[in-house]
């Protein structure tokens, strides 16, 4: 006897950063929809960013200027959704002129401060490295620099909101949970999943499918009966470090390397510095990724090209490498190779496969909006766009001001160390009195595993936001992992195991 379908609006395989916009925009404008990931959410590329919401000025110079103009206004967009886990931070550039000479700089800095119609963040100056304090750090040979304006995010944090939203709105969302079939029968889409973890199978019937796949678009392309695409994704890889922080200040650097390639060193996790990105073409399998010797190395040596304070080897505190599925336009270079995204729309048996190649964590709420557009046909009477001017869950704070948000979270847990106030404000904004409920002391937040880490966001992170195994929690809801020793994660994990918390879920 089969399984009893589920019958539903849109099934969106992929659970990172665009299939989960997806996902909530499609709720939001009163579609049934189902989201299914094989692994975590932002298990994959989603999480291993340069975690940057950025208009991406080197893209200027490959004549890029419509996508930078709209990853641009997208940054300010997000700014005001989600003030907690995306801030503006300043970016010091000091100029060699062995690399771009200074007026090309200056002129994709003009453009980069006003093709996208900035409001909320500061424009480019001209620094005096000489004297300004952002150069203390710099070699003395770097006389001139430029400080411009980006913005952080937390992006696997981002997906998660963005799965939480399309939840509240009654999207279902099923992690490690892969569509194991998909056929088009009679004008909709079966589709079966299997939880990877329970061995629960469950079968749906959509009228419409969305392939978000990131790198793995063309496997499931290729696993879909009857479905075929002539467009295909280049996988690139990007490689980062994690080091002890080596300057004073809040500011970021931005540095050119001799093969023009620019690196981020950015503040991160308070203490550290998160070092990145690398370019390399790649054609392994995606889940194997892995940030090899020769990467770090060229890492280390773009820095220390700059800086006074040589990094070596045994700085490096963690490492990790992402596989970028970007659309293949037939460019050489993988830093030349377009951030823009294609779509690619399969009506053939009368059912609907959405593909989606490409794109940038900075546009996925835009992509998302125009994927829905490109749907408008297939559901008529689906809802107006609306995710522009509606904040991401936690980022419900008035005017987008956390600064002011995270003075009021000080008043309401005066018993709360200010580093632990910090690190709820900044991961979880207006939802930190869900997570707190009405602890009146540290005793209240249940069993301490180390460094900022309590029993009360563990259970907050399994119950609301899918976490499922210790990596969940350590790696990709909070970044615990980097402030526990071994012997604190590991204990952990063992209480995790015992405790079951994934089964009670």
């Amino acid at each position: 006897m089969g399984l009893e379908p589920k019958t539903v609006d849109l099934f969106v395989i992929g659970g990172g950063i665009n299939g989960a916009g997806i996902a909530r925009d499609a709720a939001g404008r009163g579609l049934s929809v189902v989201l299914c990931e094989k692994d975590d959410l932002a298990e994959g590329t989603s999480s291993r960013s340069g975690k940057l919401v950025h208009g991406g000025l080197r893209y200027l110079e490959y004549y890029e200027f419509r996508l930078v103009r709209e990853a641009l206004i997208e940054r300010e967009v997000l700014l005001k959704a989600a003030p907690h886990i995306i801030w503006p931070m300043r970016f010091v550039l000091p100029h060699s002129p062995q690399d771009r000479p200074a007026w090309l700089v200056r002129l994709g800095l003009f453009l980069y401060d006003h093709l996208g119609g900035r409001k909320r963040l500061p424009g480019t100056r001209t620094l005096d490295l000489e004297h300004d304090p952002e150069g203390t750090p710099l070699l003395d040979q770097y006389t001139r620099g430029f400080e411009y304006s980006d913005c952080w995010v937390d992006d696997a944090r981002l997906v998660v909101l963005n799965a939480l939203g399309a939840a509240e709105r009654g999207a279902e969302v099923l992690t490690r949970s892969p569509a194991v079939s998909a056929r088009r029968e009679n004008g909709a889409w079966t589709v079966t999943t299997r939880n990877a973890m329970t061995g629960e199978t469950r079968v749906f019937r959509a009228r419409c499918l969305v392939n978000a796949a990131g790198p793995w678009v063309s496997d499931v392309i290729g696993r879909v009966a009857g479905s075929n695409s002539s467009r295909n994704v280049r996988l690139v890889k990007g490689s980062h470090i994690i080091v002890p922080k080596f300057w004073q200040g809040a500011n970021a650097y931005l540095v050119q390397n001799h093969d023009k390639r620019v690196i981020f060193i950015n503040p991160y996790e308070g203490d550290m510095a998160l070092i990145g990105t690398t370019d390399i073409a790649y054609d392994g399998r995606a889940e194997d990724v892995r940030a090899d010797e020769a990467e770090i190395d060229y890492l280390l040596a773009a820095v220390n090209r700059y800086f006074k304070e040589k990094l070596r080897r045994q700085d490096v505190l963690y490492a990790f490498s992402g596989v970028r599925p970007l659309f293949d336009d037939g460019k050489g270079n993988p830093s030349a190779v377009t951030r823009d995204y294609v779509f690619d729309l399969d009506e053939s048996g009368g059912a609907p496969l959405l593909n989606v190649f490409g794109g940038k964590i900075t546009t996925f709420r835009e992509l998302a909006e125009r994927g829905m557009h490109r749907l408008k046909h297939v559901f008529p009477r689906m809802g107006e766009d609306w995710t522009e001017t509606t904040p991401l869950p936690g980022g419900e704070i008035p005017d987008a001001d956390y600064e002011t948000f995270a003075n009021g979270l000080r008043e309401a847990y005066p018993w709360m160390p200010r580093d632990l106030v910090h690190h709820y404000g900044r991961l979880y904004g207006a939802r930190t009195r869900d997570l707190v409920k009405d602890a009146a002391g540290l005793d209240g937040l249940g069993r301490h595993h180390g460094g900022l880490l309590y029993e009360a966001e563990v259970r907050y992170l399994v119950a609301r936001e899918w976490a499922r195994t210790p990596d969940d929690i350590l790696l990709r809801r909070t970044k615990h992992h980097l402030h526990l020793t071994a012997a604190e994660r590991d204990a952990f994990a063992m209480w995790f195991d015992a405790e079951r918390l994934a089964e009670a879920a």
